[in-house]
Parts: structure tokens; sequence; C-alpha cells
């Protein structure tokens, strides 16, 4: 035992990076990779990273390591995969050591030398943060982990179902911890500080709308005609890249710089509307399932005197076989992307309601049966816009109400397309 903290006294720092991209530095050393870093090895070795002193078991190791059809040799596959990850440390210039710890069917990173790896350091100083009761100590945390903060979670292995999970975790740790910076700053009148905070986030993220508190800063400091630059730019960005209209938060940015640069007097009417503006939310209106089943019936009762078109849209998710989804971490991280999908996606005028775990109702008032499937390909692309193979995983049913309790009324919606069917 003394002679092995002797040794990790004498050894240098292994840091890595698994945030915005991995890189390994051991001492003042950068460690290259001379190998392509998706080989079964590099995986193996993403993977202990990360899980650390926590340790994997055998069985979620081999499930993420292995697709199915590798599945039948797969213990003597990690065996050899091990092996090789052992040979290629030492090839990158890491001292010869067994980096792998099996204990009772759990594998562990086993460094000889002390490991800094910023996601462990990133979700610590989050934890130490929301445990902190003193405020200043509290955002000095948050500000150090936010500056820690350099991106997705490995985005080399985007495709890997365990770096998807952990990296939406990762994601909104960090967007909440900013969130609570900007407000402590916006308070102390900061705008500075702030502007540069959210551009590192609108750079690593540039459809969560960050550029809206730039917008705010800008305004807050008289510049306006760099807070109307900030809105042009980002209302492109969405149109070009997704296909959808600025939110009505940008929209409403928009009118008051207008309004502002144009030096427009405002009465005490408008000045009240343009308080209450910002206490309304963005996007479609969630509902609970009772709630929504009044509102239902309700919009059933007026289309019998008005005629007008409204449809019930479903999104469920699912598994990569098209059965209901049944891994419950998965399914709690893609639920809530997809409520927030809906929810943004969506008119102030439509409602929406999580009929369960893995589905959702939405109540489309005024639209008519081709704009339905442009409805689901913005949810769709919003929806993957950061994992395209998430796509797999959602499907859409819809149906008119006027029809919708027919026997003999049926809708099938397919990847290209929707198609009713008598």
């Amino acid at each position: 035992m003394k002679g092995d903290m002797v040794m990790n006294i004498e050894k240098p720092v292994l840091k890595v990076q698994l945030l915005g991209g991995m890189s390994l530095m051991y001492g003042d050393k950068p460690i290259s990779f001379s190998r392509n870093t998706t080989t079964k090895a590099m995986k193996l070795l993403q993977i202990l990273l990360y899980f650390g002193e926590r340790g994997i078991s055998r069985g979620k190791l081999i499930e993420n390591l292995y697709r199915a059809e590798e599945l039948a040799d797969a213990p003597n596959s990690l065996r050899v995969t091990a092996y090789c990850l052992k040979k290629m440390l030492v090839t990158m210039g890491m001292p010869e050591h067994n980096y792998i710890r099996i204990s009772k069917g759990t594998y562990y990173w086993n460094a000889p030398m002390e490991t800094q790896v910023d996601v462990h350091r990133f979700k610590q100083l989050i934890q130490e943060a929301e445990q902190e009761t003193e405020e200043e100590k509290r955002i000095g945390l948050i500000r150090e982990a936010c500056a820690l903060y350099r991106g997705e979670l490995l985005p080399g292995s985007s495709e890997d179902e365990w770096v998807v999970i952990e990296s939406v975790q990762c994601k909104k740790k960090y967007s909440e911890a900013l969130s609570s910076l900007c407000e402590y700053l916006w308070e102390k009148r900061e705008y500075e500080e702030i502007l540069s905070l959210c551009e590192t986030a609108c750079t690593m993220y540039p459809f969560d709308e960050w550029q809206t508190i730039r917008i705010d800063c800008f305004m807050a400091l008289n510049r306006y005609r760099d807070a109307m630059k900030e809105y042009e730019e980002t209302a492109k960005l969405f149109f070009e890249e997704l296909g959808i209209s600025p939110s009505e938060k940008l929209i409403n940015q928009f009118k008051f710089m207008s309004e502002r640069m144009k030096g427009t007097a405002q009465n005490i009417g408008d000045i009240k509307g343009r308080l209450r503006e910002d206490e309304d939310e963005d996007g479609a209106f969630y509902v609970t399932l009772p709630s929504f089943r009044d509102g239902y019936r309700l919009v059933r009762r007026i289309m019998e005197r008005n005629g007008q078109s409204v449809y019930l849209m479903l999104c469920s998710l699912v598994d990569s076989k098209g059965a209901p989804m049944e891994d419950q971490v998965k399914l709690s991280v893609m639920s809530d992307e997809l409520m927030s999908s809906i929810k943004y996606c969506l008119r102030r005028g439509d409602s929406f309601t999580r009929y369960n775990p893995s589905q959702f109702l939405i109540l489309l008032v005024g639209t008519n049966k081709e704009n339905c499937g442009f409805i689901f390909d913005r949810i769709e692309r919003y929806f993957c816009r950061e994992h395209k193979s998430w796509k797999k995983y959602l499907n859409f049913y819809v149906t008119s109400i006027a029809d919708a309790d027919m026997d003999n009324a049926r809708m099938v919606f397919q990847k290209n397309g929707i198609q009713w069917e008598g």
C-alpha cells in the first residue's frame, strides 16, 4: 500500500477531456490516438473513463460495445478488446499497467496515476452548488462548472445509445446551471459577462435560444443595432436549418427593438400589453390529461356550430423494433425532449398533454389534412436536431375529430408522409 502511494505521487496526472471531444494529457504530454476513435478498444476506453469509480457491469458493457449480431461471442470479444486496449495505451505513451480491474462482474478504470476526468469534475461542481447555502460560493461553483463544460459528451460517439443518454443529462445540468448564473448576473447588471457566457452556449447549442438572453442584454446596454443583428442571424438560422419561424419571444423582442429604434411613442395601454407579454409562455399550451379531455369535448361542441376542422395527433416513443419503449432511463430522457419539441414547434393556440410516459396527444385547431404532415416534419426535425438516430424512435398517428368516433375511420402514418384510409 505504501509503495502504491509513492507510485501515485511520483507519476504525472492523467487529465481526460470527454466534454466537447476526447483528449488525454499525461502530465504535460498530449496522448495522440494513432487508431480510429471508433474502434472497440477506444470505445471501451471511453466507457471505463466515464464510469470511473462507479464501474459498469459486464452485461451493460457488452450491451454498449457490441451490436446484436455480435453478442453470441461477446465474452470472448470483450477479452480480446481489453487486451488490445492495454497494448494501445502503452503504445500511446502510457506506463505499462493493468488498466482494467474486474470485481464481482463489474469493470473499473484502474490507472497507476491520478486520473482527472472533466465530466466527473463538472458533475461534482453542480452537486456541490446544489448543496451550497451561501449565495456567493454557490455562484462560484456554478461559474466554474459552466467554464468546464465544452459541449456534448463524446460527440464522435453520438450514435452510441449510452453516450446519447448520458450526454442529454449532462446538457440538462449545464442548461440549468447557466440559466441560474445568468439570473444572478442580471440582477447584478453584469450584462457583458452574460453576453460572453451565452455566446459560448449559442455556439454549442444554436437552437436552444440562448440568443434571446443576449438580445435582452444588448437592449439593457442600449445596443439596439447589435440586438437587431442577433435577432436577424438567429431567425435566418432557424428558417434555413429547421424550416421554422422564430419563437414568439424572439418576435416580441423584434417588435420592441423596432419600436425603440424608430422612437415610436407608447401609450399606457401599449405599455401594459408589453409588460404582460413576458408572463405568457411560448409554444403550445400544455395541460393535464383531465383538462385535455374537457378541452377536447368543448372543441367538439364548437365544431358542431362552426364546422372548423380539428385534428387529434398521437406522438409515440417506440424502441428500434417499433414496440413500446421499455428502457425507463432512455424513455425519461426522450420523453422530456419530445415534450419540449412539441411545445416549441406548435402554435400557442394548440394544446397537448402527456397521455402516458411514452405518448403525447395534440389537439390541432383550424388546420387541414396537408398541414398535419408539415407539423409532424417540424416536430421530428426539432426532436432529432442533435441526435439524428432518434428519428427511428418516433411514431405519429393523426385523425380528424369529426371522424374520430367512426368505426371505419382509420389513419396510417408512414415515415415519408401521412396516408388516410377510409
